[in-house]
């Protein structure tokens, strides 16, 4: 077994088999260049305000804008004549060109926040077991999204929404649901009619209902579920729609022509890209494709999650010892735990298993550690780093690094970073504090954790609890009598190494003063308790 191999063992139990590697090398491909684009965002914005660590909430962002922008444009909108009515809008001096260019920004945005953040929700495996349901119901949320923006190309009527309507009855006539083929009504053979740019407007105003149901249920499993960005980035998107906006009205096409054959059409990239592709294929082989990909994404939760030997097993609690104390159900971020009344009166936790997803979380949030995942309760990380101190032992001075196995410059598979001991931890909220207490009472001079940006927690709040534990007395807290000074928590991405080795610099160069003026002091005491030349003592 090779050393990745080994450290994988370590945190996860056994050594990955080759549909694990297949799984991570994919997993790889794409985790890498996000994780650069992270490091960039988050030098521009920090990671409190990095745009790519809130690709969902800016997805809400921009169809609040929608929605808003919608209205407006709803008020001069025209059945009978939908081109003209958008061309009038369009000429508004004071108002709507620039908000149906919003109008429209804000959905290509939706579609590229939505994109981006199932990529990092499948990079992360946030896609298997409980957290199947906000997968599937995220994909549902994708494909309500992508038939609003449909629906809403064929409502201006010009030859892009012409064409999208065309292409989209071709592929309805292949299905054994209309009794009459609905291309017809594009020939020019009778005047479209007014029935159509009804149902169409009818589900262009429907969809965002089943929009907000959906979305209902892709956070029900959540505790705590965040909706919107922070303000500075939420007003921040708003601002720079809308400048964009301003300055570079949305185009709009020739009015649509069943008598005129259409040549170059300028397709939308986010919503038109399909169509050069499906037009080549007859329809059947069209929703062959379809249904493939649709069946490929909505199988992640199965085909993408660890073998049976590599899933960590759910929590649990030892009710026996239990003293209901409500730490670990407040702050489970999964709503997996609960409290119930036994015969006994009295109250203990139980883990719902088919909600726990093994973050270990309520672990670290156990003082007497009678809760967490099986062989990973706080008792089980406190054997761990005892084996971990007697193996190693610490030199006087030295600075341990406690680093995250999902982020933090992807430290925790280094054997050392800068001549530093790294102890790797599966994620910071599962880092008991005893451990941090053990480390520098076995001699060591200070402790670094090295977390992922806590807006980017793969477990969703982790270094949230471990900041609540070590500085605000939230359970299990950090004892009080141990010196804060000597330890520092440190937030970095995968790609961003060098913030942690800096905080490593700062802290080591922070324990050397600590260490000396604690020499000074217990010398000039010695002096002080000396006895006077001629005195006995």
């Amino acid at each position: 077994m090779n050393n990745q191999l080994a450290r994988d063992a370590n945190l996860w139990g056994d050594p990955p088999g080759m549909r694990d590697r297949l799984i991570k090398k994919l997993r790889d491909g794409a985790r890498r260049p996000l994780a650069m684009l992270d490091a960039v965002f988050n030098r521009l914005y920090t990671w409190r305000a990095n745009p790519l660590y809130h690709t969902g909430t800016l997805a809400i962002v921009a169809c609040i804008v929608m929605l808003v922008t919608g209205i407006y444009l709803l008020l001069f909108y025209r059945i009978g004549s939908p081109y003209e009515s958008v061309v009038r809008i369009q000429e508004q001096a004071v108002a709507g060109q620039w908000i149906r260019a919003l109008h429209r920004y804000a959905a290509d945005l939706s579609i590229v926040a939505a994109v981006v953040h199932a990529v990092r929700m499948f990079v992360q495996g946030r896609t298997w077991g409980p957290r199947a349901l906000a997968w599937v119901s995220g994909l549902a949320l994708f494909f309500l999204l992508f038939v609003c923006g449909w629906t809403g190309y064929v409502m201006v009527w010009d030859d892009h929404g012409q064409l999208l309507a065309r292409e989209g009855a071709r592929l309805m006539d292949a299905l054994p649901i209309f009794s009459e083929p609905i291309s017809r009504s594009f020939v020019g053979e009778r005047p479209l009619p007014s029935a159509f740019f009804f149902l169409n407007l009818f589900a262009h105003i429907a969809l965002p209902i089943g929009l907000a149901l959906v979305l209902w249920i892709h956070v029900s499993r959540v505790a705590r579920p965040v909706l919107l960005p922070p303000r500075p980035l939420l007003w921040g998107c708003v601002v720079v729609l809308t400048v964009i906006s301003v300055l570079a009205p949305a185009p709009i096409g020739p009015r649509a022509d069943p008598f005129t054959l259409v040549g170059e059409v300028d397709l939308d990239v986010f919503y038109g890209f399909w169509l050069p592709v499906t037009r080549k294929f007859a329809p059947g082989t069209v929703w062959l494709a379809f249904v493939a990909v649709s069946a490929v994404l909505c199988l992640v939760p199965i085909w993408s999650r660890p073998s049976a030997k590599r899933r960590r097993a759910p929590s649990r609690s030892n009710e026996d010892l239990c003293t209901g104390c409500l730490q670990c159900s407040l702050d489970c971020p999964y709503e997996a735990i609960s409290m119930v009344r036994l015969e006994a009166d009295r109250d203990v936790a139980r883990v719902d298993p088919t909600l726990c997803v093994s973050c270990g979380i309520c672990a670290a949030s156990c003082a007497p550690m009678v809760v967490g995942p099986v062989g990973a309760s706080g008792r089980d990380t406190l054997g761990e780093a005892r084996a971990f101190v007697s193996d190693r032992g610490f030199q006087p001075g030295e600075v341990v690094v406690v680093a995250c196995a999902n982020g933090a410059g992807r430290m925790a598979s280094a054997g050392d970073v800068d001549g530093a001991t790294i102890h790797p931890v599966a994620c910071v909220g599962h880092l008991h504090t005893s451990v941090i207490e053990l480390f520098l009472r076995s001699g060591a001079g200070g402790v670094l954790v090295a977390s992922c940006p806590p807006r980017d927690c793969w477990n969703r709040e982790g270094p949230k609890w471990l900041e609540e534990r070590l500085h605000h007395g939230r359970e299990a807290e950090l004892r009080e009598s141990l010196d804060r000074r000597r330890i520092d928590v440190v937030h970095a991405g995968e790609a961003e190494g060098r913030i942690v080795r800096d905080a490593l610099a700062r802290l080591r160069s922070e324990v050397a003063d600590l260490d000396r003026a604690q020499v000074e002091t217990e010398v000039e005491i010695d002096t002080e308790c000396e006895p006077a030349q001629g005195e006995t003592s």
